[in-house]
């Protein structure tokens, strides 16, 4: 799908589709058809494909080919069946024209087209809308962060906080559940960060004196300032994510300690009443307790006596 946006009325428009490529700002192509690839490709812009893009060499995801740079970032977003994936933009940035390549939507591509012109920035040249468009990207990873400290403060309390039973076996298995997902959103922001600062500071060193023309040369510090706040917010998530896991791990292991602390107590408790009923149980003819009266009562009580003494024991001992 190509979607082309023009700047009119101090914002971004989308063009119609019998307008020319030539008037947008700012061209976006998502999962494109070969005749919207062969549109964009007259315009002197090449369009490289997932696979080129998903290349992990800084030469082919940074580089300058005629008057047009390619940044090739990963972004975590949706894919065609809603599943949330991880997956490369490449932004084409060239004199008067940007160009977005992706196979995913990313949240921000929704969102900024709808409040460009609240940005500071404004959107009037495509470079505007590019650190525009970064921006928006930065914000949305800040969010990702958020949310993944909302969700280690809620396994913390479940951890460090048990309700009045203790902690409860599908508690321990949510908190783990919970851990894994947080633990896979924080990695998937630490590797945008990592390309978008990447990206960013090729930018910074290539086109860095036009943007500075352009006012925009604070704009980019600042944003790769952003970006390294998030790396230390994203470490410090990471050591959060291994602590809990250590201590669910520790909770598990003492729960299931306590679990066979109390069958192997209930086994010794019982052993000695089993002793004594295996040595009456014997078929031997002298056994003098078996023809009396009080025999079977005196076999009770000494079991139960056995019981209660092996008890005793082991609350005196600090076993129990």
């Amino acid at each position: 799908m190509l979607t082309a946006y023009h700047y009119s009325n101090k914002r971004l428009e989308a063009l119609p589709v019998s307008a020319g490529l030539e008037h947008a700002e700012w061209i976006d192509l998502l999962r494109a058809t070969p005749e919207e690839e062969a549109a964009v490709r007259a315009l002197g812009i090449d369009v490289p494909t997932l696979e080129e893009m998903e290349e992990i060499e800084i030469s082919n995801r940074l580089y300058r080919e005629d008057d047009t740079d390619y940044l090739t970032v990963v972004l975590p977003g949706q894919d065609e069946a809603g599943t949330q994936v991880m997956s490369p933009v490449c932004f084409a940035v060239k004199p008067g024209q940007l160009v977005t390549i992706r196979h995913h939507a990313p949240r921000p591509f929704e969102t900024y087209p709808t409040r460009a012109e609240k940005s500071s920035l404004g959107c009037a040249t495509p470079d505007r809308i590019f650190l525009g468009l970064i921006e928006e990207v930065i914000a949305r990873l800040a969010d990702h962060l958020e949310t993944a400290g909302r969700g280690l403060d809620a396994v913390s309390r479940v951890i460090y906080h048990p309700g009045p039973k203790g902690h409860r076996p599908q508690d321990l298995q949510g908190a783990l559940a919970s851990l894994g997902g947080e633990g896979e959103r924080v990695s998937r922001v630490r590797l945008s960060l990592l390309t978008l600062g990447r990206a960013l500071n090729y930018v910074d060193q290539l086109m860095g004196h036009q943007l500075n023309g352009e006012g925009l040369g604070p704009v980019l510090k600042g944003e790769l300032r952003d970006i390294d706040a998030l790396e230390v917010h994203t470490d410090f998530l990471s050591s959060r994510l291994a602590l809990m896991s250590d201590a669910t791990m520790g909770t598990i292991n003492l729960a299931q300690n306590n679990t066979v602390r109390i069958v192997s107590v209930v086994a010794v408790l019982f052993s000695p009443p089993t002793l004594i009923a295996s040595i009456y149980g014997m078929n031997f003819v002298h056994m003098p307790e078996l023809p009396q009266v009080w025999g079977y009562p005196l076999a009770l009580g000494v079991m139960l006596g056995s019981a209660v003494l092996t008890y005793t024991v082991f609350r005196w001992k600090g076993w129990l």
